[in-house]
């Protein structure tokens, strides 16, 4: 193919970040779009330059288009696998917003679908290609810190004078546990978390969450404060804290929230300095090794680069027939990771992988 064509199944507040690349790169383009608000739909179609025969209310519609090569599916959680299926299906190459489902038993489905079709089916996970992790992944590769021991991230949720306005509906469905499949910050979010400490430390074997409720609007809960730890096989450890602090101001243009991951070795330690959003000025990586501490800059550390990163690696896949990162296998493991955790704390006790 000459180019990688594209359409948007749902174009909401994430779907720009998903159209960057698409957009930019001379080997894609977006074809296709489709929202079950049209006004939404042929809003986006406008921006980037979709024909308008190709602006669809109906997904099944897209599906049956010519015109597209891979679909890009961005709707809320508990649809992620019917449209998946629909996709494979339809004989088209598939791409689905983290998390892939909200059960390992649809993850499976899903899976299972793609290896019968043959097809490219790929989780889009965008943390591990933030830059500063990719730099961090980098080094550990290298050696820099010798053999890992531990990981640590935190997760610092707040408010934000730039930060996005999302829109009613999406924080609707994102609060709904049966929608959303877990919290927003432990089970949303926290698959970014999940997906560090994977692409780090590989599949953990026991998890071991505290996850508390915290009234953030009237009849709005969040999932905060939540402590999940990890163990992970040849006696390696990690956990992951989420916090929202309601008068906590952070600087971002994205989501208000801030960041950090510390990455300890048999002879140094890692620290990626932030995420969506920062808290302070910093580095936005540093390594202690040998008595030495060195900091490393000049990459891109805006939160849309994950996606940029992300996006290309799809592309560029697509064009050279190779695997997508994440794999459906890949995805449906972080899953079970973040499902643990729901379950750990459903339960006050560890649940083995």
């Amino acid at each position: 193919m000459d180019k990688v064509r594209a359409g948007f199944i749902g174009t909401g507040r994430i779907s720009d970040l998903h159209a960057i690349e698409y957009l930019a790169n001379p080997h894609a383009a977006i074809n296709a779009v489709c929202d079950t608000n049209e006004e939404r739909a042929r809003a986006k179609a406008a921006e980037w330059g979709v024909p308008p025969e190709n602006v669809f209310t109906d997904y099944l519609k897209l599906l049956t288009s010519d015109a597209v090569d891979v679909v890009e599916i961005l709707l809320p959680h508990h649809l992620h696998c019917e449209a998946t299926l629909a996709a494979l299906n339809a004989g088209k190459a598939t791409s689905v917003q983290k998390p892939m489902a909200v059960s390992a038993d649809e993850a499976d489905r899903m899976v299972a679908a793609a290896a019968e079709s043959g097809l490219f089916f790929k989780v889009f996970e965008n943390f591990i290609f933030y830059p500063p992790v990719m730099k961090a992944k980098q080094l550990v590769d290298a050696g820099a810190i010798g053999d890992l021991l531990t990981i640590r991230i935190k997760s610092n949720s707040g408010i934000g004078k730039n930060a996005w306005q999302v829109p009613a509906e999406a924080q609707a469905w994102r609060h709904n546990p049966d929608s959303c499949g877990g919290g927003p910050l432990t089970f949303d979010d926290g698959h970014h978390k999940f997906a560090i400490a994977w692409h780090f430390m590989g599949m953990a074997e026991e998890v071991h969450a505290w996850i508390d409720r915290t009234e953030v609007a009237p009849g709005v809960i969040l999932d905060s404060p939540g402590i999940i730890s990890w163990k992970f096989p040849g006696g390696r450890y990690g956990n992951l804290e989420a916090v929202y602090s309601r008068d906590l101001e952070i600087d971002t243009v994205h989501y208000a929230q801030d960041d950090q991951v510390e990455i300890t070795g048999t002879k140094g330690v890692i620290w990626v300095t932030r995420g969506h959003g920062q808290l302070f000025e910093r580095p936005p990586v540093t390594l202690y090794a040998d008595g030495e501490v060195r900091h490393f800059s000049g990459m891109p550390i805006g939160w849309e680069s994950s996606f940029v990163h992300s996006t290309r690696q799809t592309i560029d896949a697509l064009h050279a027939g190779t695997p997508p990162v994440l794999t459906g296998a890949q995805g449906r493991d972080i899953l079970r990771f973040a499902l643990a955790g729901q379950e750990s704390a459903r339960q006050g006790a560890a649940v083995r992988l």
